[in-house]
């Protein structure tokens, strides 16, 4: 979810969500210890519940950014365990170290000595061709005893030569069962399941077996599934939300950050997908993706954005 999961797609996410737990994109140890702190860590205080999520294989760096995060406030620390992108493998993290089970139990086990958070880890179910179920029962168990006690399962394989990214995510064929077992052989554990889920009634299925379940694309281009998941699976009383008045708090937000120097347009891609299936979303689309309307106020893009539908 790198460049989508920014903190002005959050913010959006969590008008639609009171309840669901944000993840950030994934910032690299590197990026941290030698680069714009503020840049990467800063958020808004509406997000939380905002998990950090950190790419990186050595155990003090990873502390290091890990006290960086709970520092700036963040309510948990993620380490990606899961990204299958050859630029991630050169850099020896992501689903690469499935492979190097002790090295991040000892990245997990440094981290929870120095943060009180929760320190979680998201991977995969195996890597390359490697299908056996004692793999990635074996990394968890491993991590588990470096302090990890939640788990999000991304239920396909990492490919790590011969598959892009997307590919990545469409072609290793999704194993739900395997990521069932892992709940079913560490109750004590958290177990969240990721991958191919894009209805409420998988949601719903899912839950039945497993602890959570993360939602990563299909939820950017669809915001508003969001909008019902409070009443339908944290027990809240129904939101009353509108899409108008989403757009409408969202445009206030534009307005709080155009004081900062942020153009409305960065923030406006966020919420493309917000009328997704509605009539007249395509003209809405087209105005609020136009940039030769970067140098007006965003109330007035509304405005035209309106009158498009």
């Amino acid at each position: 979810m790198l460049d989508w999961t920014d903190r002005h797609c959050r913010y959006l996410h969590r008008l639609l969500s009171r309840h669901a737990r944000l993840y950030t994109e994934m910032v690299t140890t590197g990026a941290l210890l030698h680069g714009d702190v503020p840049r990467h860590l800063r958020f808004n205080a509406e997000e939380h519940a905002v998990a950090l999520q950190l790419g990186g294989s050595d155990p003090a760096d990873l502390a290091a950014c890990a006290r960086l995060g709970q520092d700036w406030g963040y309510d948990e620390i993620n380490l990606n365990c899961g990204c299958p992108s050859e630029r991630v493998q050169r850099g020896a993290f992501g689903a690469c170290l499935m492979n190097e089970a002790a090295l991040v139990a000892d990245c997990v086990k440094a981290m929870c000595d120095v943060v009180d958070i929760p320190v979680t880890v998201k991977h995969r179910i195996g890597i390359d061709r490697e299908e056996s179920y004692a793999f990635v029962r074996d990394f968890v168990g491993t991590l588990s005893e470096g302090g990890c006690e939640t788990f999000i399962v991304h239920a396909r394989n990492a490919w790590l030569k011969g598959l892009s990214p997307k590919e990545n995510r469409e072609i290793p064929p999704l194993r739900y069962d395997l990521v069932y077992q892992l709940k079913q052989d560490f109750p004590q554990l958290t177990i969240s399941l990721n991958g191919g889920v894009t209805t409420s009634a998988q949601l719903a299925e899912h839950l039945q077996q497993v602890d959570g379940v993360m939602l990563g694309r299909e939820a950017y281009h669809n915001p508003w599934w969001l909008a019902g998941w409070d009443e339908a699976f944290f027990g809240a009383p129904p939101s009353g939300l509108t899409r108008e008045a989403v757009e409408e708090q969202m445009v206030s937000y534009m307005e709080r950050e155009a004081a900062n120097g942020t153009s409305w347009y960065s923030i406006a891609r966020h919420m493309l997908g917000l009328r997704h299936g509605q009539p007249g979303a395509r003209k809405w689309r087209q105005v609020w993706s136009d940039h030769r309307l970067k140098e007006l106020p965003a109330r007035d893009v509304w405005a035209l954005a309106q009158q498009a539908r």
